[in-house]
């Protein structure tokens, strides 16, 4: 099952360490709790719209990227699909 929220927190925390930024750097920047964006983070929680608009605000991130990052994810994740074929 594809979890939207599990791939948006994917794509944040891997900005987040691409930027060798902390939790707490960015929480605070973003004015949400240390565990809060923890659980976006880990796919734990869904971040309401404006939530998730400050955390890509914070950092430095475009909304409209993220989604289309996370789009592309889903998509690929889709597309791998077995099929099983009955040799009889």
């Amino acid at each position: 099952m594809v979890l939207l929220r599990s791939h948006i927190g994917q794509t944040l925390r891997a900005a987040r360490r691409d930027q060798n930024r902390t939790l707490r750097d960015v929480a605070r920047q973003a004015r949400v709790s240390l565990g809060y964006l923890s659980e976006v983070e880990r796919g734990q929680k869904d971040a309401s719209s404006e939530l998730l608009n400050a955390i890509c605000n914070a950092l430095g991130l475009s909304l409209s990227i993220v989604i289309t990052d996370v789009a592309r994810e889903i998509s690929a994740y889709e597309a791998v699909k077995l099929v099983v074929v009955d040799a009889a």
